[in-house]
């Protein structure tokens, strides 16, 4: 699953690719939302990701593309 992460006054996002279900990611998010907290997402290649709740600009959950290489047309 690609997570891609907005973050305030940085040029640019976060982009996450994990193992995780949107509804793993969208229960991690409400929790860092409403304690204050941190969202914590860990990749697909074990590393873990963390993010101040009060520094988060948007979170877009998607299934990537997997094997796209190119123009389109």
């Amino acid at each position: 699953m690609e997570v891609k992460i907005g973050v305030q006054h940085a040029p640019r996002e976060l982009v996450v690719e994990t193992e995780a279900s949107a509804d793993d990611i969208h229960a991690a998010l409400g929790k860092a939302l409403t304690d204050d907290g941190v969202l914590a997402l860990t990749d697909s290649r074990g590393r873990q990701v963390l993010v101040p709740a009060r520094s988060l600009a948007y979170v877009e959950i998607g299934g990537g593309v997997s094997g796209q290489v190119g123009f389109r047309g």
